[in-house]
Order: C-alpha cells, then sequence, then structure tokens
C-alpha cells in the first residue's frame, strides 16, 4: 500500500514508518522538520520537506491510499501560551490535510489523538465513552480534529480511525525520543543518568498514592507502532472509531526514577517540587476495545524493558 506518514520524522512517527516499511509497504514522510530530524527518517521512505498546509502538492503525486497523521504542536504549557500555534497547526494544517486527501481521493487515516482529549477524568482507568473535557489547548486542538474525523467520515465517506494514549516511552529500530525541549519524565531521567542534568524534580510525593508520585501509563512505541498497523485496514467507508491505548497498568513517578537507577546504575537525584496545577494522582487508559475489536495487546510491558531500550538508543545516540 501506498502510505503518507505526516509527521514521520518525529518520535512516534519514524518508528512507525520503519514498521511499515518492514511490512512491505510504499511511505512517503511529509515532516516541516519543525522538531522532527530529517536523520529520523528509516531508509527506504522518501521525505517531503513541507508542512501540512502545504501537503496537497504532496498528495498529488504521491497519490497515496492511506494517510497516518502524527504531525502536530505537542507541548501542553505552550499551548497555553500561544494558543494560535496550535490551532493554526493541530487544527488548521489537519484541515488542509484532509482536503487534500479529499481532492486526491484519498480516504483512509489513522490519527494520533490523545488522552489529553479527556481532561480530568471521573474514573480511572479511562474508557472511549468517557466524558471528553480537555484542560489545555493541546488537548482541545486533538479533539478538534477528532470531531472533524467523524464529519468527514460521514460527509465524504472517510474510514478514519484516532488512537488516544498518554505517554509514550522506550525505542525501536533503533529510532528513540530526540526533542529539542524534553518534558518527558523517562528521558529526562536519562538524560541525569548521562550527566546532561544534575537531578530530576518531582512535582509532589504527597499524591493519595502508594508512593506518594504521580501513577501514569506508559506505552512502548513498538506496541503502539503494532497498533497502527492494525488500525490501518480496520474502519470501513464512513466510519470513525476511536480507541485507547494503555499499558494495561500505570508506573509512578517514583517507580520510574527506580527503574533508570536499575538500569543505568546511576543514583539519578531527585528534588521534589510543589505539584503542578491540574496533575491528576492518576491517569491510565483502558485499552479493552481495541484489544477485542482488533485483537492489540502490548508486548512490552515491563517499565524495566523500556526505559532500557530508550537507554540503549539514547547511548548509542
Amino acid at each position: 500500500m501506498r502510505v503518507l506518514v505526516a509527521g514521520g520524522a518525529g518520535y512516534i512517527g519514524s518508528v512507525v514508518t520503519a514498521a511499515l516499511l518492514a511490512d512491505g509497504h510504499e511511505v512517503t514522510v511529509l515532516d516541516d522538520l519543525s522538531t522532527g530530524h530529517a536523520d529520523a527518517v528509516p531508509s527506504g521512505a522518501t521525505l517531503a520537506a513541507v508542512s501540512l498546509h502545504e501537503s496537497a502538492p504532496v498528495l498529488a503525486d504521491v497519490r497515496p491510499e492511506a494517510v497516518l497523521h502524527f504531525a502536530a504542536k505537542s507541548l501542553v504549557g505552550v499551548s497555553q501560551q500561544r494558543p494560535h500555534e496550535y490551532w493554526d497547526t493541530n487544527v488548521g494544517g489537519s484541515l488542509a490535510l484532509l482536503e487534500a486527501m479529499r481532492a486526491h481521493h484519498c480516504r483512509r487515516i489513522v490519527f494520533s489523538s490523545t488522552a489529553a482529549t479527556y481532561g480530568e477524568p471521573e474514573s480511572v482507568p479511562i474508557r472511549e465513552d468517557a466524558p471528553t473535557r480537555p484542560t489545555n489547548t493541546y488537548g482541545a486542538s486533538k479533539l478538534a480534529v477528532d470531531h472533524m474525523l467523524t464529519s468527514y467520515a460521514v460527509a465524504h465517506g472517510f474510514a478514519a480511525v484516532s488512537l488516544r494514549y498518554f505517554n509514550v516511552a522506550g525505542a525501536a529500530h533503533g529510532l528513540g525520543e530526540r526533542h529539542a525541549v524534553e518534558t518527558h519524565l523517562i528521558p529526562i531521567a536519562l538524560q541525569v543518568a548521562a550527566g546532561e542534568r544534575e537531578t530530576l524534580t518531582v512535582y509532589g510525593d504527597d499524591y493519595p498514592t502508594p508512593d506518594g508520585t504521580c501513577i501514569r501509563d506508559y506505552v512502548h512505541v513498538e506496541d503502539l507502532a503494532d497498533a497502527h498497523l492494525l488500525a490501518l485496514p480496520a474502519p470501513a467507508a464512513g466510519e470513525h472509531r476511536i480507541y485507547n491505548l494503555g499499558n494495561g497498568t500505570g508506573f509512578s513517578v517514583q517507580q520510574v526514577v527506580d527503574a533508570a537507577r536499575e538500569v543505568t546504575g546511576h543514583p539519578v537525584p531527585v528534588v521534589v517540587g510543589e505539584r503542578r496545577a491540574g496533575d491528576p494522582a492518576q491517569l491510565v487508559a483502558s485499552s479493552d476495545l481495541i484489544r477485542a475489536e482488533l485483537g492489540w495487546a502490548p508486548r512490552h510491558t515491563d517499565l524495566a524493558g523500556i526505559v532500557r531500550d530508550a537507554w540503549d538508543v539514547a547511548r548509542a545516540r
């Protein structure tokens, strides 16, 4: 199948591109390289270094049969400070992409959504029928695209899947996280272990959890890639499916720090800071629906193994 991967020079997009190539697909990556890296695009894929707003000529040339859409701005704090950038890229750019797909008769799409669309959950684990009340512009912009996909499925016969997940971690195909501004816990812990930072800040240790630190869901990036490949052929024309992706359990911040210490052999010094506003004690997604309908199940559920994969690629780089 001819597949266009929007955002395929980023962390998740590059791993999914590698998985698509290994599965025999013909892949073109569309990425403006604002946060992605050209050298992360796997060998065998073609790179079109343009933005979502400029996607129409690329689709006219490639004529893809399907699109996987990862391209987005994704820093929650920045989305509150500069919301116009998030509405322009995440929503305006996605609209341009969908219109280009419609013009060039491509109706199949898998969208990288987020569990941030749910906001503060009423119950955990979070199911797909939970209320969607995002608490930041990033989550709101992703939810807007989910709504857009539903309307395009109804009006234009798109076959769409939105995959919602929290924290992606680990590495696969020699590809791992590499952000100019790092906000994710596991890579920050590994930066401390590598001597790139002195300490790791834990934001609050007095939550109502077993060790007092927040609990979050971590999904291995290779398991995430598996889910995208399963989702690609799943929906019928006119159908928009939404699935949550989760590890099946949550890990606390302290457990992540302990795993980083175990894997790297470094003490990973910690500074306890104040709680961050709006940080729930526990966020874990239920994956029961995608397990039942598509047979997806995470294979990399061991926290130390997830951290070890990330550490191996970070050291190699």
